[in-house]
């Protein structure tokens, strides 16, 4: 499947002329989004797939989006910015991972894609988010091969580090057992995030939360970003997004969060890719 090749230049904005290292993938309702940042810089963004997309990952240069007909595998050009996607047969999916190779679920059903063909590994009720080899279901966190680790009501799980998991009563991470890092308010923990070392590492309920350090025990403390964070993803810098399409970078110059509106709503996922060249 190729790219759309029907966006219009009037679906494209430009806020500044320094070249973009970094490439973000946001996923909304009505299609993807391509997002050009350099730090706290936001460049060229444009729509790049249409059609309903439910959620979006990425690792290598590889982008794995999940939308209401099928799992499409998408290509960064690291030069141009250009993507190409194609289709996998998987069918419609909820949610998708892209870390250790390309995985997804439609809510029940979890695969691995291996050689061009998906691979079932487990059957589970209420899939809300893969990352890596582990599943956050409404009945807790899972492996991929659905071996139960814990946590009802996980909304989202990060594998770089050490495990951390969202859910409706707590922010947690994996040492002897799960442990909680942050007590929710009303309303739970919605998504949780760490850069590729685990070293930084955020989080989202009614309020978006940073770790301020890479021990165990370090403190979790709220950052002042209003609005629903929907997805957190980190490349030079920290970036945030909303549901109703606000993008928050930090700006690591001058400690600031600095916001932009991208004018999509019903926003639902953030991934990012590194320019390669």
């Amino acid at each position: 499947m190729s790219a759309e090749k029907d966006i219009t230049l009037d679906e494209k904005r430009v806020y500044g002329a320094k070249q973009a290292e970094t490439e973000l993938f946001v996923a909304c309702g009505v299609g993807l989004l391509r997002v050009s940042v350099s730090d706290a810089l936001v460049g060229e963004f444009g729509l790049v797939h249409r059609g309903d997309v439910r959620d979006v990952a990425a690792s290598d240069g590889v982008l794995v989006v999940a939308t209401d007909e099928d799992v499409l595998l998408g290509v960064a050009d690291g030069a141009e910015g250009d993507v190409t996607f194609e289709a996998t047969g998987f069918g419609p999916a909820v949610a998708v991972s892209a870390r250790g190779g390309p995985t997804a679920s439609d809510g029940g059903r979890i695969a691995r894609y291996v050689d061009g063909a998906w691979e079932t590994t487990a059957e589970l009720g209420g899939v809300r988010a893969l990352d890596a080899d582990l599943v956050a279901a409404a009945g807790g966190v899972h492996r991929l091969d659905g071996t139960p680790l814990g946590l009802p009501g996980a909304r989202d799980v990060d594998a770089a580090g050490t495990p951390l998991a969202a859910t409706d009563d707590g922010l947690y991470y994996l040492g002897n057992g799960w442990m909680r890092a942050v007590e929710s308010a009303a309303g739970g923990f919605r998504v949780v995030s760490s850069d590729d070392t685990g070293e930084r590492a955020h989080a989202a309920g009614e309020v978006l939360y940073e770790r301020g350090g890479e021990g165990l025990d370090a403190d979790w403390t709220p950052v002042d970003v209003p609005g629903e964070v929907v997805d957190i993803a980190h490349a030079e810098t920290t970036y945030a997004v909303t549901r109703e399409g606000t993008l928050w970078a930090f700006d690591p110059a001058e400690s600031v969060w600095r916001d932009r509106t991208l004018g999509m709503p019903d926003v639902r996922a953030l991934a990012v890719v590194p320019r390669t060249a």
